[in-house]
């Protein structure tokens, strides 16, 4: 069999893994073994990251809307149920930037999923 050096290949690997290990510190951005170990573990942590902001950021919407809704004299869990059985379909995120921004649109939406949970009055 025939011996494959690879050339120009083998450059551009090692260039494209240079460019990912940019700014690394020590042996992680010159030698190419301890720079391919570094580039895997930041994809990783990138991939892991990728997830945890989108549970954090649900978490945050979760306290914003829990903190507008307390001087309302309700909790967040009592106000989400509120809203599923009025059919009203706004999702957390939505809600939380009206509770920061839009107060008196958010107490509306407040106000309608509260009608919801009322008994309704028996007929005359």
């Amino acid at each position: 069999m025939s011996r494959v050096k690879r050339g120009p290949k083998r450059r551009y690997k090692r260039k494209k893994l240079a460019r990912e290990a940019k700014g690394f510190w020590g042996k992680r951005k010159n030698s190419y073994h301890m720079m391919r170990i570094a580039v895997m573990r930041k994809w990783l942590h990138e991939y892991e990251g990728r997830r945890l902001r989108k549970r954090q950021l649900r978490r945050l919407w979760q306290v914003r809307i829990n903190a507008a809704v307390r001087p309302l004299g309700w909790t967040y869990s009592q106000f989400m149920g509120a809203l599923r059985k009025a059919g009203i379909t706004v999702n957390r995120k939505m809600l939380a930037h009206l509770a920061v921004t839009d107060p008196p649109a958010f107490a509306a939406i407040v106000e309608q999923a509260r009608a919801a949970l009322a008994p309704p009055s028996p007929p005359a």
